[in-house]
């Protein structure tokens, strides 16, 4: 019974960290491409976007429920279920609001505009740029990470669609984070690592 636990945490662990290390996938497509078009961040964010709406919808959130009523009673589960879902939104809608458009990768129009009103005044202030994209997206891959654990504790299968649509959802922010940070630098390893490491973020979660 207790190897059996181990290897289902080792698994769960497994696919978190694989969906984190999506974000230095992302950092080394952006070192192919010359310039980056909204199409590739558009397709590939929005899905994921749909496919973790699909299995937080229609497979989490009853299997949550069902085992918050079972722990907690029906009026009182039910609630909790409820109160946890829109929390979660509240939460993420949060950290959005803390990045500012100018550096927010989900508002941008091209890779290379990530900080486009500032690229002509200092190299520095688009290096703070990509250094607070990637604090900015840490955060963010934090609570992904523990969904992704204990979605595959407690089924395999969710696990591995959550990990998916996690890893297609980090390779756009890994360009996010480098794209700057190299542009700034012209260091492609310093660029790598910086995103690197904000995708560690998802297994620390």
């Amino acid at each position: 019974m207790e190897l059996h636990l181990d290897w289902n945490v080792l698994f769960a662990f497994g696919l978190t960290l694989v969906a984190g290390l999506a974000t230095g996938i992302g950092s080394a497509l952006a070192f192919f491409t010359h310039r980056t078009s909204t199409r590739f961040l558009s397709v590939a964010l929005g899905f994921s976007a749909g496919v973790m709406i699909y299995v937080s919808m229609v497979e989490i959130f009853f299997k949550a429920k069902s085992a918050l009523v079972d722990a907690l009673g029906s009026p009182l589960g039910a609630w909790v279920t409820a109160a946890s879902f829109f929390g979660g939104i509240g939460f993420i809608a949060l950290i959005d609001k803390a990045v500012p458009a100018s550096v927010n990768p989900h508002e941008s129009h091209r890779i290379e505009e990530v900080d486009d009103a500032q690229v002509s005044v200092r190299q520095q202030k688009l290096l703070r740029t990509g250094i607070f994209t990637a604090l900015a997206i840490s955060i963010h891959n934090f609570p992904e990470g523990l969904a992704t654990f204990m979605g595959a504790l407690e089924n395999p299968r969710i696990g591995i669609a959550i990990a998916v649509a996690i890893a297609i959802h980090n390779i756009p922010e890994g360009i996010s984070v480098s794209i700057p940070i190299y542009y700034a630098t012209g260091e492609r390893g310093k660029a790598f690592r910086l995103s690197f490491l904000s995708g560690l973020a998802e297994p620390a979660g």
